[in-house]
């Protein structure tokens, strides 16, 4: 099963930018090859991230290097208790008719413990069942990390959205500055609308810089996911505001019972079930014993010696042994109905997040951002006529951008929300039908 996800979770976190009109991911070990010399390099995709840091994260590593130790201790626990071999001596040494070696007795034993109760199996069961317990852990590793991997691909892409954004401000706001210079010249409008128009200018030149630098620490921070200082890439593919019909939440509930975290639970159980049997076993009482060879060297005489030896009280030293186990035992119970709870609320919340912010997104794109874009065209007109005062044209310039930075900042929400959903489930939950929301910038305003 954790094979099946495993090999599922390297598709199941795409943004929702790589469901419709994006290029296919190329691979890292073939990027190379396909690259021609002199050009620039391919966009990184979110395949491209999570097989790299699939290959060069610790993460991964660290739980695959706990299955040796757990290997050797199922090894060790197969072992059933050694044989004893004793030498022992008496009457040497001594006084009176002991004195010397002439009446000293030579023994020589062997001796073991018959282990009753199926201790045997107990501590196998039990390490086999931790050694059993990594894979579920492996996969919340694995899926833990490749959501860290499209946070920070996220990251980058809505860089890149924060830029294009800015440079649509300086476009618009260079025209005011060259249409205020204009009207300065004419005298028909005070150097103080000039001086406002170079201002924000300003701003829109600010917001772009940092859009860069934002740019830059992005893509450090995702190269530092496969322990690189530098970022080996300049872009990367998908747009965030690409945000495909998600499931239901019924259906998403459902996928919850396959979620690893779960999964892990169960193991838990189930190593808490073994060391119940283990310690129930400890109320049968081990036997000890012992068979050997006498000789008296006085006598020249050979004797066998045995015994055997049986503790007493077994049962009451391990009641308490006992149920500390069983009181353990049933917290996995309870430990599985409060995570259910947890991971439906956080499973309702990011679904509830992302229907919310793709709602948004949708109507941004679809009923306010074209009226605002007609509406700055109309006023930029209109004060080059003369109808309008420069600010009813610059607070239209800014209404247009504070929208476009409203409907980034609820794609970037509505990502995340499914980013979360997917680390939840380890699925990919977009559904077949799904159409792309319309373009919030028409080809005119793109620099």
């Amino acid at each position: 099963m954790w094979t099946h996800v495993a090999a599922f979770a390297a598709l199941a976190f795409v943004p929702c930018a790589y469901a419709q009109g994006t290029p296919p991911a190329i691979s890292v070990e073939h990027s190379a090859e396909r690259t021609v010399p002199g050009a620039p390099a391919p966009a990184l995709t979110l395949d491209d991230a999570i097989a790299r840091v699939a290959r060069q994260h610790p993460d991964l590593r660290l739980v695959d290097a706990q299955r040796p130790v757990l290997e050797a201790r199922r090894d060790a626990a197969t072992l059933r208790p050694p044989l004893t071999f004793g030498v022992e001596l008496e009457n040497a040494l001594g006084t009176g008719a002991a004195r010397g070696l002439d009446a000293a007795e030579l023994t020589v034993s062997l001796a073991g413990v018959l282990e009753r109760g199926g201790k045997l199996d107990a501590r196998r069961t039990l390490a086999q069942a931790n050694l059993d317990a990594l894979a579920p852990q492996r996969e919340i590793a694995r899926l833990d990390l490749m959501a860290e991997v499209a946070r920070r691909y996220l990251a980058v892409t809505q860089a890149g959205q924060q830029l294009e954004i800015a440079r649509t401000d300086i476009e618009q706001r260079r025209r005011a500055v060259a249409a205020a210079r204009l009207r300065l010249q004419a005298g028909a409008s005070p150097e103080s609308v000039l001086l406002t128009a170079q201002a924000q200018l300003a701003q829109a030149e600010l917001d772009r810089d940092r859009a860069l630098q934002m740019a830059q620490s992005a893509k450090v921070a995702l190269a530092a996911l496969w322990q690189q200082r530098q970022a080996d890439f300049d872009t990367v593919s998908g747009n965030p505001l690409q945000l495909p019909a998600l499931q239901d939440l019924t259906v998403l509930t459902d996928l919850l019972q396959g979620t690893p975290e779960l999964a892990v639970l169960a193991g838990e159980g189930r190593i808490r079930d073994a060391q119940l049997q283990l310690a129930r076993t400890q109320a049968r009482p081990d036997f000890n014993w012992q068979v050997g060879v006498r000789n008296n060297r006085e006598s020249r005489d050979t004797s066998l010696v045995a015994g055997f030896s049986l503790p007493l009280g077994g049962v009451r030293r391990a009641e308490p042994e006992i149920r500390a186990a069983e009181a353990e035992r049933a917290l996995t119970g309870i430990e599985r109905q409060a995570r259910e709870m947890q991971l439906y609320a956080t499973l309702a919340e990011a679904h509830g997040r992302y229907q919310t912010a793709r709602l948004e997104v949708t109507r941004l794109a679809r009923d306010v951002l074209p009226q605002l874009q007609r509406a700055e065209k109309a006023a930029e007109t209109a004060w080059r006529a003369g109808a309008v005062s420069y600010m009813e044209w610059a607070q239209l310039q800014a209404l247009r951008i504070e929208a476009r930075q409203r409907q980034l900042d609820a794609a970037i929400a509505a990502q995340t929300g499914l980013i979360e959903i997917q680390r939840l489930t380890g699925q990919s939950l977009l559904v077949s039908d799904t159409t792309p929301i319309p373009a919030a910038v028409s080809t005119e305003d793109r620099p």
